[in-house]
C-alpha cells in the first residue's frame, strides 16, 4: 500500500517539474515549486513508514516549515519587486 503510495507521489511529483520548467508564467512556477515541496514532504512521510522509521516524519515536519519560509521569502521578493517598478507617490518627487 505504501508502494503504491509512492509510485503515486513521484508521478505527480514529476508532473510538477514539468510545470516548474515550463510554466508560462512565473506564478505557474512558483506554484510547481512549492508543489515540489509539498510532495517531498509527503515522500519522506512515506519512506519514512516503508522503512519503519517514524522519525522521518520530524524531518518531513522540518522540511514543510523550510517550504513554507523559502515560498514567502520568494514571494515577499516578487512583491517588493513589482511595487518598486512604480513610484509610490505616483510619480512625483518629495520636496526636501
Amino acid at each position: 500500500m505504501f508502494l503504491a503510495t509512492a509510485l503515486a507521489i513521484l508521478a505527480t511529483l514529476a508532473l510538477a517539474l514539468t510545470r516548474a520548467f515550463l510554466g508560462p508564467t512565473i506564478h505557474d512556477r512558483i506554484l510547481a515549486v512549492n508543489v515540489v515541496g509539498t510532495k517531498t514532504v509527503l515522500m519522506i512521510a512515506v519512506v519514512g513508514f516503508i522503512t519503519g522509521r517514524p522519525e522521518f516524519i520530524d524531518i518531513a515536519i522540518v522540511y514543510a516549515l523550510l517550504n513554507y519560509i523559502g515560498i514567502i521569502a520568494v514571494l515577499r521578493v516578487f512583491e517588493d519587486a513589482s511595487l518598486a517598478a512604480e513610484p509610490a507617490n505616483g510619480g512625483e518627487e518629495e520636496s526636501p
